[in-house]
């Protein structure tokens, strides 16, 4: 069968593309914006790419077209599908109908840390030799690529509350099913669909309802949003973790490389990774909980965790020169832009730290984190944000009172002529966005050299 790709680049089609293809079809994919890590790694799939939605890429019509849910009504393909009759689906609808069917789905679900978890759990289940299956929203280093099909009941995916596709507003999870499901956290995202929190806990309830009586749904015991999704009904066994919870990490350093867990108050072993942060040792206590449940004795998870290598793009050293330090992070969000600094500057002390941000996601788009952005950054030393002329709402005003020194850049050249200037020797330097970014990290490694 030939399966056309509308959007393929997300991450998510992205790996749904590598998942048609390893199932035997011909595929193919369009996307207005082709970048890295996903199409150097569909490149590497042999899985032709075009630029753009134009409807000659339709031509001759493939047997399924694929709509990803960044495409809406107007868009010329979309209206080309529509008008010629051609038949087509979501991704998650697909995913659901040709891979997940009579899977034991282990879905990791949560506004952060999805990716992080779902490539942990993935390893975990791999180190214990189960062969997992897997579709996740960026590339686990310990893999090397988003998706496989897998060889074993056990599929891990990444599960997002993001809507299916312009013809389906249901959040793509819902069409999971998950057996056991991780719920790591839950704040206000995605302004672009949801109007406020209380409409994102409301799906997060309708994929409460898809666990089965004998399955597990794992989720912080402090995370009030989740408490109340759970009150809205639950009729499967809940574990908990962190602060309050069964399952519960002891800190042996301060940065979160090295950790003690205990599951109903028994030590169970300890972690030591490469990995920092709170937020990575809550992602751990949920894996641990989730491989526990299809039968991986913590001690062994633990082993495994000890050897993962976490995902591209969350926290990636992707330079050194000159001393200075380059990581790419996908943070975008307020509270991820705050746990990611946090755990660099537990690791790294009193080393400068500069932090550079650009808001690309829908929501900050909108302007809907405004009022945590200027406080987000305060463990870095100084900050430079990204003002793209089309942002829609005043980015320097709303910085303007931020704990650390603070630059608004509204192009890519002032923002490296900033980093040469004040970048010494021993300075960390963190690029956060959802996107490619023009290529800065590559730009700032050139120029820095």
């Amino acid at each position: 069968m030939h399966i056309h790709i509308l959007g393929i680049c997300g991450t998510f089609m992205g790996s749904l593309a590598v998942l048609a293809k390893e199932l035997g079809h011909r595929v193919t994919g369009s996307d207005a914006n082709v970048y890295p890590p996903m199409s150097t790694q569909l490149e590497a799939q042999g899985i032709e790419l075009m630029q753009g939605y134009e409807p000659a890429h339709l031509q001759p019509a493939p047997d399924l077209v694929v709509v990803g849910n960044a495409l809406s009504r107007g868009n010329p393909a979309v209206e080309y599908v529509l008008n010629k009759g051609m038949p087509y689906v979501s991704g998650p609808r697909w995913l659901a109908d040709h891979v997940l069917q009579g899977r034991w789905v282990l879905a990791a679900a949560g506004t952060h840390g999805k990716t992080t978890t779902s490539s942990m759990l993935a390893w975990v289940l791999e180190h214990a030799g189960m062969s997992p299956g897997f579709l996740i929203g960026g590339v686990p280093q310990n893999f090397g690529i988003s998706a496989r099909l897998g060889d074993t009941p056990f599929f891990v995916v990444e599960a997002d509350e993001y809507d299916s596709a312009f013809f389906d507003k249901r959040s793509k999870f819902v069409h999971y099913r998950p057996r056991t499901a991780i719920l790591n956290n839950l704040e206000f995202d995605h302004a672009d669909i949801f109007p406020d929190l209380a409409a994102i806990e409301r799906q997060f309830h309708h994929l409460v309802r898809t666990v089965p009586g004998e399955g597990l749904i794992i989720h912080p015991a402090s995370e009030t949003a989740l408490k109340r999704v759970i009150g809205m009904g639950c009729w499967t066994p809940v574990q908990t973790t962190g602060e309050g919870g069964q399952w519960q990490a002891r800190l042996l350093r301060e940065d979160g490389s090295r950790f003690e867990v205990s599951f109903d108050g028994a030590v169970q072993g300890v972690v030591e990774w490469e990995l920092t942060g709170r937020h990575n040792v809550n992602n751990a206590l949920a894996t641990l909980a989730a491989a526990r449940h299809v039968g991986v004795v913590p001690e062994l998870a633990i082993a495994g965790l000890s050897t993962f290598k976490s995902v591209k793009r969350r926290m990636e050293k992707v330079a050194e020169v000159s001393g200075v330090t380059i990581y790419d992070d996908f943070a975008h969000h307020p509270t991820a832009i705050a746990t990611t600094l946090d755990g660099l500057r537990k690791q790294v002390g009193t080393t400068p730290i500069i932090a550079i941000i650009e808001p690309r996601s829908n929501s900050m788009k909108l302007g809907a984190h405004r009022e945590g952005l200027a406080e987000s950054v305060a463990l870095a030393d100084q900050a430079i944000w990204y003002a793209p002329a089309n942002l829609g709402w005043d980015l320097a005003a709303t910085v303007a009172d931020s704990p650390v020194p603070t630059t608004v850049c509204d192009s890519l050249e002032a923002i490296i002529a900033k980093v040469k200037a004040d970048a010494t020797p021993g300075t960390q330097v963190v690029v956060m966005s959802n996107g490619g970014f023009g290529g800065l990290h590559g730009k700032l490694a050139a120029a820095l050299s």
